[in-house]
Parts: C-alpha cells; structure tokens; sequence
C-alpha cells in the first residue's frame, strides 16, 4: 500500500518541482565555493580538457598534421607489348608534417602502391607491392627572414627550387615542363641525400642552390667514385609571368634549363614552356642532347582543368629522329576532395626494335 500511495505522489512531487528548476538553474558553484577553491577547480578542469583534447588528436602533439591520398587508375595502352590489354593501379600517400618552433617542418612521406607496368608513366607510386615505404623524409627551418635550408634523405636537391612553370602535367614524361636533368630529381627510394636553400633576393627575384648526392657500398657522399649532383637557379616571378634559369653538374655532364610562362587574365589558358640542353661526358667525346616543353592549361574550364602538352620524349641525341611526347587530359572536381581526369597520351620511341605507345586511362584522385 505505501508503495503504491509513493507512485501516486511521484508525479505530483515532480510537478511542484518544475517551477523550481528555472531557478536552480541560476544558482551556480560561485554561491557555494570560496573564491580560492573555486581556482583551484577551474584549474584542474582545465587541466583535464586539455588532456582529453590531446587524446582525441589521436595521441599527435599540437603541431603535428597528417594528410592522405588515393590515386586509382583504369586504362589501356597500346603497344606490342601490352596489346591494349585493360590494366590497373594504384597508388597511396601518407604526409606527416611536424613544427617544433612553429617556423621549421620536418615531414615524412609514406608510399603504398601496386599496379601494371603498362601505367607506369602514370606516376602513381605504384612499385611497392602494396607495402608501405618511406619515400622521403625532410627537415626545413628558416635562417633569418630571406634563407630557408632543407636537409633529408631521399630526397631532391632541388627541393626548394621554384621552376617558372604552371602546367600540372599528367604523365611522367611531360609534368618535369621539359627540366629534366638541370632540375635533377631523387628518383624515389634511392637512399640520395638532398640538401636545398633558397634565398629571396627580392623585387619577385629568388635563387636557390641544391645538392644531391648518393654514396656506394665502397664509397661515400662527395667522393670521386660517389654520384653527385648539385647546380642552382634563379628565377623571376610577377603578377602574370615567370622565368627562370637552371644549371646542374650531373657528376658525368652538365645542364642548363630555360622556362617560363604567362597566365592571361581572360579565358584563354596558361602557357608554359621549356628549353633544356645537356653536354654529357664520353669517352669518344661529348654528347650533347636537347629537349623541349610546351603545355597550355585552362584552370577554371566547368568544374575542373583542362590541360594539353607537348615536348621532347626525354632528352633527344643531336642528329637522330626525334622522339615525341604528347597528353590531353581533364580533371574533373567531383568535390573537394575527389576528383576523376579521363586522359590521353602518345610516346613515341624511334629506337630499333622499340614501340611506340597510346594510352588511354581514367584515374580518380582521393585526398583527406
């Protein structure tokens, strides 16, 4: 009976009570707690979020950010040695990036891919067999306010050098803007050290100097038995236009590269090019090879870009026919992350017994 006299009076008991929470409501630990304790309090909640903070980064320090991307592709490429078979590739990139006086960064790239060889060009990574590897890291930090210095392993000494180029580029041949060996680049997991310093000499003027080197079993950096690579450039940028002028000792020869471009201000696309010529040591004398680059590109064509390019398939021998490199391609922004370019490209190779190749691909492009 009291049991259910009690189930009775509940409702009502939480009725009278109602009125009363709005004002509870305003009644807060200042009415109860001294102003000491209260600072005590506040502190050890502070303290708390800020550890709770720090566990839902995922245990990273404050200045540590991760990003992520997810190259997919699909296509044929036609050859005698692929016979336009259907392949497919992938790649995965992971870049970690730490500041430790909020102006320095040390970064770590991680690779992952596996695909056909026949989308090789295509650049994806995708030479791992779907184990993850360390394809870079570097560390690079401010000497007063004109000089940055870039240190790592690697990775390429001409790091922080700043090509007067705007074209992506699509396919490996073509998105080096014809800078093929004065922009000497790491060829990825090489184990070459890269050491890089650029220096703004001001007035949209700045040069950089770059060395890459990569020791032997029996010798080590900057030996005569060694492999190394360094050079420099300086290039000048304004508001619509660039150049810029590259050297490069490459241990066996020398290069020098020209480009430059101009953005217009209507529709029309960017246009870039790019002149490079190379003097190669031999033992019956020089050698002497040339390339050259030129790609338009409409950034804001619908919803994404349209580029087109043509050029030297690589440096080509003075006297020979020559060999050509030609891409179409468009990448269409499905959202801010994701993107799909349906693409085109043609490599010529004019050697006996060599086959030319046609591709046709589609890659989706994830980043997160």
């Amino acid at each position: 009976m009291k049991l259910f006299k009690s189930l009775l009076v509940a409702p009502a008991t939480l009725g009278l009570l109602a009125p009363l929470s709005a004002t509870a409501n305003e009644v807060t630990i200042n009415d109860f707690a001294p102003a000491e304790e209260l600072a005590v309090t506040n502190s050890r909640v502070d303290g708390l979020e800020a550890r709770l903070n720090d566990f839902e980064a995922g245990s990273f320090s404050s200045t540590t950010t991760a990003s992520f991307s997810v190259d997919m592709a699909i296509g044929a490429v036609e050859s005698n040695a692929n016979s336009e078979a259907l392949s497919t590739a992938y790649g995965y990139q992971m870049d970690l990036s730490t500041s430790f006086t909020g102006e320095d960064t040390l970064a770590v790239a991680i690779d992952a891919g596996a695909g056909a060889a026949a989308l090789g060009e295509l650049d994806l990574n995708a030479t791992t067999g779907d184990e993850l590897i360390v394809d870079g890291i570097t560390y690079s930090f401010p000497v007063g306010d004109k000089i940055t210095v870039l240190v790592g392993d690697s990775t390429s000494g001409s790091a922080l050098y700043s090509t007067a180029c705007v074209y992506g580029g699509f396919t490996n041949t073509l998105d080096d803007c014809g800078n093929f060996s004065s922009a000497f680049v790491a060829t990825g997991h090489d184990d070459s050290v890269g050491f890089s310093a650029s220096y703004d000499i001001g007035n949209g003027f700045t040069g950089a100097i770059g060395y890459q080197g990569q020791g032997t079993a029996d010798a080590g950096l900057a030996t005569e038995d060694g492999l190394d690579f360094y050079g420099g450039q300086v290039t000048y940028t304004a508001d619509s236009y660039g150049a810029s002028v590259t050297y490069a000792n490459l241990d066996v020869g020398t290069a020098w590269g020209l480009n430059g471009y101009y953005s217009f201000a209507s529709d029309l696309p960017s246009v870039s090019v790019g002149y490079e010529f190379t003097e190669t040591d031999a033992a019956l004398g020089d050698v002497e090879a040339t390339q050259w680059f030129v790609g338009l590109q409409w950034d804001e064509l619908g919803n994404g870009t349209l580029g087109v390019a043509m050029g030297s398939s690589g440096p080509q021998l003075e006297d020979e026919e020559e060999d050509m490199a030609y891409e179409l391609f468009y990448t269409y922004n499905v959202n801010d992350s994701m993107s799909i370019t349906p693409a085109i490209f043609i490599l010529e190779d004019n050697a006996p017994g060599a086959d030319d190749q046609t591709g046709v691909v589609v890659k989706t492009s994830f980043s997160f």
